[in-house]
């Protein structure tokens, strides 16, 4: 891998885990938001959905790191991440909330959503701090990675000076 393919790994890393941050700080901004503009096909209000980021390896761009990926059983070695898609959670359930005054409580009975009761979005606060630290660690991690790859080049320019 050369210096700037080092460097260009970091950065997408960096990348990545920018956009998994501003998912997160979004999911918390609509922790409380029961009504999206949605309908279901009952008629009654769609909360906000838990959205996450998934990363895939970018594939590979030069032919070295092809062959070598070929020669490890993996294709995409060393070409840092790319974001596939962000995608709403679907594991985790809906809250449910009895408080048949709001606008948002149900006004037709659905299966999981008896009448009267209120759809609250499916994000943890919890879930969201362990989320923000671990994407944090890794946008740590990658400009650890990219200062070592400085760090680098500038050793090999002072060897290069003599």
């Amino acid at each position: 891998m050369s210096l700037f393919g080092a460097i260009d790994t970091s950065a997408s890393g960096l990348t990545a885990q920018r956009l998994r941050m501003d998912l997160i700080g979004n999911n918390i901004a609509n922790i409380n938001t029961t009504r999206t503009g949605e309908l279901t096909p009952g008629g009654n209000p769609v909360p906000y959905s838990r959205q996450v980021a998934v990363f895939v390896p970018r594939p590979p761009e030069t032919p070295f790191s092809s062959i070598l990926g070929e020669t490890l059983g993996d294709r995409n070695v060393g070409n840092g991440v790319q974001v596939a898609s962000i995608e709403r959670d679907t594991q985790a359930p809906f809250r449910l909330d009895y408080n048949p005054d709001s606008p948002d409580a149900a006004k037709v009975a659905e299966p999981g959503l008896p009448v009267g009761y209120v759809r609250q979005p499916n994000v943890s606060i919890v879930t969201e701090m362990v989320d923000m630290i671990s994407a944090s660690r890794a946008y740590e991690a990658n400009v650890t990675a990219l200062n070592a790859s400085k760090s680098m080049a500038a050793k090999a320019l002072e060897i290069g000076k003599g």
